[in-house]
């Protein structure tokens, strides 16, 4: 517990003692408390033209101090804090084997961590390789462009947010969202993730956190898998008894589904043994690139450079009745990367490292896709797309790309060098129009146009986009019920984005906390070494 002192406005010169200091006067604390008092929380706020910093500040006190702190200063700037109590219960059903978890992303990873923390030594598997394996399939995919379809930028060890700038941004408002934060920091990640309005770990740093986390989770007594794919359930009367391994079935009451959004032939498998999935809306386009100093200057015009302000970053958004168009996953000082899980098909994601120093930054610039009639059909779009951007890049997984200019105006240039394309397979300049659906690029059009008023320079004709960007989410979901449980199914719990419930790390991380609570709360911890 703390009290919370929000909402202090600092010169952006001012250093965080400042605001401790601040902080303390407004909740009628004495100075000497000083050491009790650290930074929650610290935003720049650069509005009406004048720069601040918009601090929160907790101090830790005994509970009746702070209840008397709260009460002296009589301001909504000074409250306390209660964490939610996150105690699962272990239930009394006897569970047959071990939990299984598919899929060793934030979702499973967060969830076989709870469980192997509870005692219940859960079974990991995950198709791609560990974390130091995998580093080394991308980055010679990257180099080569030999893709291994098992362990890449979508598969393997941390799941996709590994390649990514590991935002630990949501919008999900889940006060399990904490809990998360802190056992990132616990693993590894900086302290300052706790603290940040817009944290981030970045791929370099993310890379030891999963490691880390994967050593816990064996030290507790559970096992991971890796080069292991689910093939098949074993059912009976509509219940989970076996999670079917290639060679082997292993036996479970309990099977956690967190095979990630782009595990097609997962979905497959899970539609022709029975399993509801139901097709959902999603997002496709490209990447924009823009020189990072741009993006500074267009957010903090004469502050630009300013050794308080984060590198700058944006995220944008319209909606036209049912139909959107937004930025996503933006990398600030980042490179756009070749993120296929499939042969022949180009694939786009961001990614950046922890202080984020590329010269360029750039987001996925997506517009919405109506979700399709059977569950399936939203896979087959993907990869219409995917194999069309490989086709008109000219093979060996070169990307399609085109100014910004030459989009809105209709022609093919290549980029001036302005901004240089960072996609790490090479580009080949194409019309971005001839790939994509004539609504998905009147949306993409509408959105540079609209985004410019909001962000000078944002359509700027140098800018460049790199296509096609088409693992936003899951187009499928498989509806579950309060339980958690597979609708109709019996011991599946899907969880995490491939099963529709999550868009990120920190959400599919929390979703995963949830499946295995309810796990947890269902059955007893497995008796022996199994």
């Amino acid at each position: 517990m703390a009290v919370i002192v929000s909402n202090i406005r600092l010169p952006l010169e001012a250093e965080d003692a400042h605001a401790l200091d601040a902080a303390l006067r407004r909740a009628g604390i004495p100075r000497a408390l000083h050491d009790r008092a650290y930074v929650v929380k610290c935003t720049p706020d650069l509005r009406h033209g004048q720069a601040h910093l918009v601090y929160s500040v907790g101090i830790d006190l005994a509970d009746d101090e702070e209840d008397a702190a709260v009460r002296r200063a009589a301001s909504p700037s000074v409250t306390r804090r209660n964490p939610t109590a996150f105690v699962p219960q272990p239930g009394k059903e006897m569970l047959h084997g071990r939990p299984v978890i598919v899929g060793f992303g934030p979702a499973g990873m967060f969830a076989g961590l709870l469980l192997a923390e509870y005692g219940y030594r859960p079974l990991i598997v995950e198709r791609g390789a560990n974390v130091e394996e995998r580093a080394a399939a991308v980055g010679r995919f990257w180099k080569t462009g030999e893709l291994d379809t098992k362990s890449n930028v979508q598969f393997g060890e941390g799941g996709a947010g590994t390649f990514s700038d590991g935002k630990l941004t949501t919008r999900i408002g889940d006060p399990l969202c904490e809990q998360v934060l802190r056992q990132f920091v616990r693993f590894g990640a900086p302290k300052s993730i706790a603290r940040l309005a817009k944290p981030h770990i970045g791929t370099d740093r993310l890379r030891g956190v999963v490691r880390a986390i994967r050593e816990e989770i064996l030290r507790l007594g559970g096992s991971i898998r890796f080069h292991t794919q689910l093939t098949g359930l074993v059912l009976d009367a509509g219940r989970i008894k076996a999670a079917h391994l290639r060679e082997e079935d292993a036996p479970t009451d309990a099977l956690i589904l967190a095979a990630g959004h782009s595990a097609r032939d997962t979905f497959e498998m899970l539609l022709q043994s029975g399993v509801r999935l139901e097709p959902k809306p999603f997002s496709v386009g490209v990447r924009i690139e823009h020189l990072q100093e741009q993006i500074d200057r267009a957010l903090y015009g004469q502050y630009t450079g300013h050794p308080r302000l984060p590198k700058g970053e944006y995220q944008l958004s319209l909606r036209q009745g049912k139909q959107a168009v937004y930025t996503f996953c933006m990398c600030p000082g980042g490179t756009v990367v070749a993120a296929a899980s499939e042969a022949a098909g180009v694939v786009t994601n961001g990614m950046s490292n922890y202080e984020r120093d590329g010269r360029n930054a750039n987001a996925a610039l997506v517009a919405s896709v109506d979700a399709f009639a059977a569950p399936l059909d939203g896979v087959a779009f993907q990869r219409q797309l995917e194999q069309a951007a490989f086709a008109a890049g000219g093979g060996q997984f070169r990307a399609p790309c085109q100014m910004v200019g030459g989009f809105l105006n209709g022609f093919a240039a290549p980029p001036d060098g302005v901004v240089h394309p960072t996609y790490s397979a090479g580009v080949t300049p194409v019309r971005l129009d001839t790939l994509l659906p004539p609504p998905v690029t009147d949306l993409l059009k509408t959105g540079l146009r609209t985004f410019e008023k909001r962000l000078h320079g944002f359509s700027s004709p140098q800018a460049v986009l790199t296509g096609v960007e088409t693992r936003t989410s899951s187009p499928i979901r498989i509806p579950r019920g309060a339980d958690y449980m597979a609708v109709g199914i019996d011991g599946l719990y899907p969880a995490g984005e491939g099963a529709g419930y999550a868009g990120g790390i920190m959400s599919a991380a929390v979703d995963g906390l949830r499946v295995a609570s309810a796990v947890i709360e269902r059955y007893a911890p497995p008796q022996g070494t199994g």
